[in-house]
C-alpha cells in the first residue's frame, strides 16, 4: 500500500519533526518509538487480523498507528495533541481505514465512538504505546467503563507492567495488581529497552497484554468498597493485615470486631495484604461490607 518507509525509523521520525517544525512536550510525556520490528512483535502479542477493529490512545506521528492499519480493520485513535493532527493526515493519509479523534481518552464519549465506528460487531482491542505519567488512570477508566473489548495491549513503564500482572508474595504484587486482575488476565509479554524511542526516556518499557474476562473473576458486594479495602490492607506494606484494617476502620470497629471478622474467613490478622489471594479479599472485603451495613 505505502512504498514509503514505516514511520517507526530513526530518520524518517527526524524528517517528518523536522518538516512540521514539531518538538515534543514532556507535560504530554511523548516518546516515539523508532523500531518496526517491536511494533510488529507487539502486534503478534495483540493478535491483530483483518477481523478486528483497534482503538488506539495516543498515536503520536502514527508509527504504530499505521501498522494497525496494514493489518486490521478499522483503527479509531484518540490524540489528545492538536499539533500533531496535521502531521496524521499526512503520514496516515495512504490508509483509508483510520479515524482520527481529537479527544482526550479520559473525557471521551467511548460508547458514542463505538457506535459510529464499531457497528460491524468484529472484535475490538486497544493498542497503546502510553505515556508513563498517565498509564494507570487511562487503564482503570478503561477497565471500570467496561466498553467491550475483548483485550488490551500496551506498551508501558515495565516496572508497572510488572506490578499489573504480579501474583502474591511477590513484591510487586498490591492494589494495583488487583485492581486489573479483576477485569483481566494480565501478563507481561516481552520486554522493550529504551533505546528504542525518541527521545530515551529514563526507564525501559513492557508490553503488557490483558485479555478481558467475560466477568469478573471474583464475585464482590460492592467494586467501590472492594477497591478501597483492598487498597487499606496495603496500605502500609510492612504492617500487618489486622493492623491496616485497625487503622482504616479505627472510627467503624472496634479490633475484637476486626478480629472476629478476619476468623469468620479463616483468614489470620498476621498476615500481610501480599499474601493473599484475590479471592481471599474478595471474601474478606464482602465480610467487612455486610458488617458494616449492619453496624
Amino acid at each position: 500500500m505505502n512504498q514509503i518507509k514505516p514511520i517507526a525509523t530513526p530518520k524518517r521520525t527526524k524528517e517528518i519533526m523536522e518538516q512540521f517544525h514539531f518538538a515534543f512536550k514532556k507535560s504530554l510525556g511523548q516518546n516515539f518509538i523508532i523500531d518496526v520490528n517491536i511494533l510488529q512483535n507487539m502486534l503478534d502479542v495483540a493478535g491483530v487480523t483483518k477481523d478486528t477493529n483497534v482503538i488506539e490512545i495516543g498515536p503520536g506521528i502514527g508509527a504504530l498507528t499505521e501498522q494497525i492499519a496494514s493489518r486490521a480493520n478499522k483503527v479509531v485513535a484518540f490524540e489528545i495533541d492538536q499539533r500533531l493532527l496535521p502531521i496524521l493526515e499526512q503520514t496516515l493519509s495512504p490508509y483509508s481505514n483510520i479515524h482520527i479523534e481529537n479527544q482526550d481518552i479520559l473525557k471521551a464519549d467511548i460508547q458514542d465512538v463505538w457506535a459510529n465506528y464499531f457497528a460491524d460487531e468484529k472484535p475490538v482491542k486497544i493498542i497503546a504505546n502510553l505515556p508513563y505519567y498517565i498509564t494507570t488512570p487511562i487503564l482503570m477508566n478503561v477497565l471500570a467503563a467496561k466498553i467491550p473489548v475483548s483485550s488490551i495491549s500496551v506498551m508501558i513503564q515495565k516496572e508497572v507492567a510488572q506490578r499489573m500482572a504480579a501474583q502474591p508474595d511477590t513484591k510487586d504484587y498490591g492494589s494495583l495488581s488487583i485492581a486489573v486482575q479483576y477485569y483481566t488476565e494480565a501478563a507481561v509479554k516481552m520486554n522493550v529497552p529504551r533505546t528504542v524511542f525518541m527521545p530515551q526516556p529514563n526507564v525501559d518499557s513492557a508490553v503488557l497484554h490483558l485479555q478481558m474476562r467475560k466477568r469478573p473473576v471474583v464475585d464482590v458486594s460492592d467494586e467501590e468498597y472492594f477497591f478501597r479495602f483492598v487498597q487499606a490492607c496495603f496500605q502500609q506494606r510492612r504492617k500487618t493485615l489486622k493492623n491496616n484494617l485497625s487503622n482504616y476502620f479505627n472510627h467503624t470497629f472496634s479490633k475484637p470486631v476486626i478480629d472476629q471478622l478476619l476468623a469468620n474467613c479463616e483468614i489470620n490478622g498476621k498476615r500481610r495484604g501480599e499474601s493473599l489471594t484475590i479471592e481471599e479479599f474478595a471474601q474478606l472485603a464482602n465480610q467487612f461490607y455486610d458488617a458494616e451495613k449492619h453496624f
